[in-house]
């Protein structure tokens, strides 16, 4: 169904393993769908988010991450940004698809995420059943809400 925004997903970072929807103790969940373990400007968005974790916390919401990799790569980024939140992988990008996460390039760039797969961001409200309060949809690899307009964003919903 592709209204539906839960998922179960395997989370090598903080919270339950798998990690739901349902599993966040939150108001809205700040949906980060990424682009590939390589991407440079993935890792800046997630150090970023790391850095004012607690910003999201205070408006009463849960980041997740959202990898086109399996498990183990996202364990290393968990690792790695030492992640304050949940950082999930969804190797099949099967997630990705239900949240409509830009693919350009053809079947290129279905096979090669670096280069088709683009940025994606959504806010899912949490206080009923799940559903997309704002989502931007990445047109270019750089395409991407920063820390600050993802809190603007969150604050209209708070």
């Amino acid at each position: 169904d592709p209204n539906d925004l839960d998922f179960s997903l395997p989370n090598p970072g903080p919270g339950p393993d798998p990690l739901s929807l349902s599993a966040l103790d939150a108001d809205v969940a700040v949906m980060l769908f990424h682009r590939d373990f390589l991407c440079g400007n993935c890792r800046k968005q997630v150090e970023a988010v790391c850095d004012r974790y607690g910003e999201f916390v205070d408006l009463n919401a849960e980041v997740v991450s959202v990898l086109p990799e399996p498990r183990d790569k996202a364990a290393e980024w968990v690792d790695y940004h030492d992640a304050p939140y949940p950082i999930v992988a969804d190797p099949d990008s099967e997630l990705a698809s239900r949240y409509g996460q830009p693919v350009k390039f053809g079947p290129l760039g279905r096979r090669f995420d670096l280069l088709g797969r683009m940025p994606l961001a959504a806010l899912v409200d949490l206080r009923r059943a799940p559903e997309l309060l704002w989502v931007h949809a990445g047109d270019t690899p750089v395409d991407r809400p920063d820390v600050d307009d993802l809190l603007d964003e969150l604050r209209k919903f708070a």
